[in-house]
Order: C-alpha cells, then structure tokens, then sequence
C-alpha cells in the first residue's frame, strides 16, 4: 500500500511542474512580444521577468512563477531604470560642456565686435580730424588726371560720406598762373569735375556736391614759383554738415 501511494503521488508531482513550466513559457511569449512593441526602454525588465518566471517555477510550481514573475519584472523595471537615469545624467552633463563652450564663444565675438566697433570709430574721427585740416587733391601741370595717392584719399572721404548722410562737400577748383588765364579756368573746371565723377563713382550722390572754379585766380602765395605753382593746381574739398563747414582750406 505504501509503495502504491508513492506512485501516485508522482504523477501529480510531474503534472505541476509540467504545467508550471507551460504557464511560465506563456508568460516569457507575452513578454517578448510585449518587448517587441515598446522596444529597447523594456528590455531590463523583461530579462527581469524571464529570470523570476523561471526562478518561481522551480521553487514553487505555477504559483511560483507568478510570482517570481512580478519580482523579477520589479528587478528588471529597477535595473532599467538606473541605466535610464545613467544615461540622462550623461547627456547632460555633455550638454552643459557645450553650453559652457558656447557662452565662452559668444563672449568672445562679443568682445571682438567691441574692438571691431572702437577701430572703425578710430578710423572715421581720423579720418574727420584729416578733413578738419583740409584736403587738397594735387595735380601735374597742364593735367586733370587724379594721381592713385589722391584716389585713395578720396576713398576715404567717400566713406565718410557712406556714414554720415547729412553731410555735403564743397569742391573748388585751382590753376597755377603759368599759361594763358581763360585756359586756366577751363583745366580748373576739368579737374573738379574730374573729383566730383571719382566721388560719384565711389557713391556719393552728385546731390551732396557743390562745386565752383577760380582758374588762377587765387594762389595761396604772392611769388609764382615751382613750388607754389605745385600748391596752386588743386581741388580742395571742404566737408560740411548742418551747422556749416567743418574744415577750412585757402
């Protein structure tokens, strides 16, 4: 009688495991589906699940492997977790070096432009403490053409132009006394007019213009010699603004 209860016992023995191992096979198939459509943010937790379902199984039957399953998924959800926080925190800290990076960048063109801004002020009070002075466009004898060292001066003036709309310009013409008188007022007026067209070139309205010529009839010396007839033969330009002229040239 003893051993007969003995064999009937084991095949109630083996069906629990049997069905055990089916219902946990079950459960780890609905877990890899279910891993399939939340993809890589569950994969902790599954393998979490699978590890209980097997565990609980072997320990305790089909009860067993349900409830392993619950704490494996709990160990899984936890693991994944941390790895989750791992990560966030890395991708910030890599943000925050860029942001540092880029704050330092940004301070650096600010700076740059400062100095940038400083230099073009330098350069334009210079160039308006040259003009404060006066400017004279010089000419060889008996000629019209403006010389390159006259070009880039009046390239500068023109910039100034650019900057300050309200500002004008008064051009006056010149000849030496060498030559016959009404030749001299005709190669003055040629030369300014030369001096107006280089400037309306560089974009100066011709509006902003204003223009007069005195052939050889104010030298700025008494004595006719080589060097006073060199004086003599010139454009000057005298810049003037809302309050009248701001540089003075005889």
């Amino acid at each position: 009688m003893t051993q007969f209860n003995t064999q009937a016992k084991t095949p109630n023995t083996k069906r629990n495991a049997l069905v055990g191992v089916l219902i946990a096979g079950m459960l780890m198939s609905q877990s890899a589906t279910a891993a399939e459509s939340t993809e890589r943010e569950h994969t902790e937790e599954l393998v979490g699940v699978g590890s209980g379902l097997v565990l609980g199984a072997v320990v305790g039957g089909p009860v067993g492997a349900f409830i392993g399953a619950l704490t494996g998924g709990l160990i899984g959800q936890s693991v994944g977790d941390d790895e989750e926080i791992k990560q966030q925190q890395e991708m910030l800290a890599k943000q925050d070096v860029e942001l540092q990076s880029l704050t330092a960048r940004a301070r650096q063109l600010e700076q740059e432009s400062d100095l940038l801004a400083m230099e073009a002020e330098r350069r334009i009070q210079a160039q308006m403490d040259a003009l404060a002075l006066g400017l004279n466009v010089q000419f060889r004898t008996g000629s019209s053409q403006i010389e390159p060292h006259f070009q880039q001066q009046l390239d500068d003036v023109a910039y100034v132009m650019g900057l300050s709309p309200e500002l004008t310009l008064d051009l006056t013409g010149y000849a030496d006394r060498q030559g016959n008188s009404d030749y001299n007022q005709a190669l003055s007026e040629q030369r300014l007019a030369e001096v107006r067209s280089y400037l309306v070139k560089q974009g100066v309205a011709e509006s902003r213009l204003n223009g007069q010529a005195y052939g050889d009839q104010s030298p700025l010396h008494e004595q006719a010699s080589l060097e006073n007839n060199f004086f003599d033969r010139r454009v000057t330009l005298k810049l003037q603004n809302g309050h009248g002229a701001m540089t003075a040239s005889q």
